[in-house]
């Protein structure tokens, strides 16, 4: 996904090696062209009885597959502000008191290489979803009960919530 062209002045760029790395350098302005990954964020939505909230995608990658819900930041929020959005956009509720869990990595992805910053909240569930655009359906499963997982990265954000929880 290298930069054909300098998005500062429109000119075609040149593959360079720099610092190690073939990468896109504008001879116009003299500038490095980084390339990095998208954030992202992903929430491990949990109920009193630790079942976990899943949904299932109506969007690719991964349409139809099952996975934990978020989504991309948008300019100008904190990551913490990006899951709550995506939850009241996903399901139709809001969430408070998030704990980060970690951060990994989505490489080569459908969007390219994503960076996923991992929370955890837990919800009533009781409360009435309402999946939105991206989803079609939302349930709450029992932690070995649940279908696989559409990424990788959203098992890794699981996993280290049971460490953290013990369970």
């Amino acid at each position: 996904m290298k930069y054909r062209y300098c998005y500062h002045c429109g000119k075609p760029t040149i593959q360079k090696e720099i610092e190690g790395r073939q990468r896109s350098y504008c001879k116009q302005c003299r500038i490095v062209l980084y390339e990095n990954p998208i954030p992202s964020v992903a929430v491990v939505l949990t109920d009193r009885a630790h079942r976990i909230l899943l949904v299932r995608r109506s969007v690719e990658p991964g349409f139809g597959k099952w996975c934990l819900p978020g989504g991309f930041m948008e300019m100008g929020e904190t990551p913490q502000q990006a899951a709550i959005r995506e939850i009241r956009e996903e399901l139709g509720i809001d969430i408070n008191d998030l704990k980060l869990l970690d951060i990994g990595t989505h490489l080569n992805g459908y969007y390219g290489d994503v960076l996923i910053i991992g929370f955890a909240a837990e919800i009533d569930a009781g409360l009435n979803l309402n999946p939105g655009d991206d989803v079609s359906d939302a349930k709450f499963y029992l932690l070995d009960e649940r279908p696989e997982l559409v990424f990788r990265v959203h098992e890794n954000f699981i996993r280290t919530w049971r460490r953290r929880t013990g369970l």
